[in-house]
């Protein structure tokens, strides 16, 4: 059949004769606007006598309009008490110093310019005021990928004065890039009151709000179990967290491990602990972190449960190291129904087995150190990496006839936001914000119809986020940020608990005053951890409007 030249897939031969020149190809299609030289005196009105383009060119148009704007003042916000009229005033959420705006932000800036000449143009006295974000991990992780991958220098290697010159020199760089590309965009901001998160008066506002924190007991200091990642060596929030989901058994690349390697998750493995004083009684545990049983210190059944009860107050033995692993009863932690009814216990690297270990006063073991090796009371598994320990933990317990199997496991895996490493529950000396009062004020504005949340179908989510609530880890084992204001004290060489603190100044005073001594009986350190970036983000409006 035939078809219509429309509906034809076959292009018709074309006829011979000279060929059609081919559109050039634009290889820089940034280079002309890059060379592109203001004929107008920088701050002065542009001149309208050039003749216009045939075409629309943005960098001739734009050209001048920003800079006149500028300096006539027309994007400077009015402190004058007497100035009667209404304000607007909104400040830009700052962009983080880790590279160039992309084009979410075109957007967001683009609204928020909107707002701020419609309502300057209705008369209101106008502020938008220009700022950038220290961005605490994210620059850090930048700045040393930057060094180890140009370098090959880690930032201990520098040292933290020198890491921090670094990082620096690294924000002036790309602070620059940014203010430019938003002047670049005609965004009207009040450049008179630009601001940084790390500058001396936001500083001084998030000193100011962690003293009065923790001096109404919203912040405290304690060692709890931290989203640790080995990556950073640092503990995150649990926000920082992202969460995959494992089906069935599958091999993973780990971040510190061999390049060439991969490991084993979404398995459950048995392997059975012996009873003391017996060659033949023994438990049967399952794991989906065979390399966590070098810290356990317990196993724990049901009370009620009948298949155990001849062995209450009995020990097992820890295969690798001779440790007495009691038999505990926790109805709370343990489903009889599930398994075989016995768990074991690893208080320093598991919540659920935190807290049960909190219970019944179990010693809390680390069996990794900061950079996610073994540590030393890892017996013969030291010094490796925690996820080849994992299979040569299996190996050993083959070898000494405790293996009792594997099946595959479905489970949520957590991952750092920012180095996609594995995160490692440990337990650390962290600073925490007491979450609970104000996540229940949040949550009830909105029941109560004091807050409204657009579109409606999202307050679940809101719901879910504050009524579950948890304290919010806001220390960083890291170098750049807001260091903590909490200082150590020793008393004639004796360790005399902490003071924070504005100031040292002022820590040195509360100290003298705490302990009726004087200042050369008193030494102080200030707590080398930084705060979670989102301590300052958080106070932006408050510090800067």
């Amino acid at each position: 059949g035939s078809h219509s030249p429309r509906a034809s897939p076959r292009r018709p031969a074309r006829a011979m004769g000279p060929k059609k020149k081919e559109a050039k190809e634009v290889e820089d299609p940034g280079k002309e606007a890059r060379e592109y030289v203001n004929p107008t005196p920088m701050g002065q009105l542009k001149s309208m006598d050039e003749p216009m383009q045939k075409g629309y060119c943005p960098h001739e148009v734009e050209a001048a309009w920003d800079d006149w704007w500028a300096e006539e003042g027309y994007y400077k916000g009015s402190s004058d008490p007497n100035d009667k009229r209404p304000k607007f005033s909104i400040c830009l959420p700052p962009p983080n110093v880790t590279g160039s705006l992309h084009i979410g932000h075109a957007l967001t800036v683009a609204v928020q310019d909107l707002l701020s000449r419609w309502h300057r143009m209705r008369g209101f006295n106008t502020l938008w005021i220009p700022g950038t974000d220290h961005a605490g991990i994210a620059t850090q992780v930048v700045v040393e990928k930057k060094l180890a991958r140009e370098q090959q220098l880690s930032r201990h290697d520098l040292g933290r004065e020198a890491f921090v010159g670094k990082i620096w020199e690294y924000k002036a760089e790309f602070h620059a890039r940014i203010t430019k590309q938003l002047r670049r965009l005609g965004c009207s901001l009040d450049w008179s009151r630009e601001v940084f998160t790390m500058d001396a008066p936001r500083a001084a506002s998030v000193n100011a709000a962690f003293v009065r924190f923790y001096d109404e007991g919203l912040i405290y200091r304690d060692v709890r179990l931290t989203n640790w990642c080995c990556a950073l060596r640092s503990g995150i929030s649990d926000i920082e967290v992202d969460y995959i989901d494992i089906e069935k058994r599958t091999r993973i690349a780990v971040p510190g491990h061999p390049k060439d390697k991969t490991y084993v998750f979404g398995v459950i493995w048995s392997f059975a602990y012996k009873l003391d004083g017996s060659e033949d009684e023994e438990v049967v545990v399952a794991t989906t972190r065979p390399e966590t049983m070098l810290g356990d210190t317990a196993v724990a059944v049901h009370p009620d449960d009948p298949r155990y009860k001849h062995l209450h107050g009995r020990h097992f033995v820890h295969p690798f190291n001779g440790r007495k692993l009691p038999l505990i009863l926790d109805s709370t932690l343990v489903d009889m129904n599930f398994g075989t009814g016995a768990v074991k216990i690893t208080p320093a690297h598991d919540p659920n087995d935190f807290a049960a270990g909190r219970r019944h006063g179990l010693p809390e073991i680390t069996v990794f150190t900061d950079d996610g090796k073994m540590a030393e009371n890892a017996g013969p598994f030291a010094g490796m990496m925690r996820f080849d320990a994992r299979v040569e933990v299996m190996v050993s317990l083959k070898k000494l006839g405790l293996y009792r199997g594997e099946s595959d496991n479905k489970m949520r895996l957590g991952k750092c936001s920012r180095t996609a490493d594995i995160i490692e529950p440990m337990l650390k000396p962290q600073w925490w914000v007491n979450c609970t009062h104000m996540a229940k004020r949040a949550a009830d504005a909105v029941r109560h119809g004091e807050l409204r949340i657009t579109p409606s179908e999202h307050e679940k989510t809101w719901y879910r986020w504050l009524d579950n609530i948890r304290d919010w880890c806001v220390s960083r084992q890291l170098w750049w940020g807001h260091r903590i204001p909490a200082y150590y004290l020793k008393l004639r060489g004796e360790p005399a608990g902490e003071v924070v603190a504005a100031t040292r100044e002022e820590a040195l005073a509360k100290a003298m005053a705490k302990h009726g001594c004087a200042e050369a009986e008193l030494e102080l350190t200030q707590d080398e951890d930084v705060l979670d970036t989102w301590f300052s983000s958080g106070l932006f409006p408050l510090s800067t409007l």
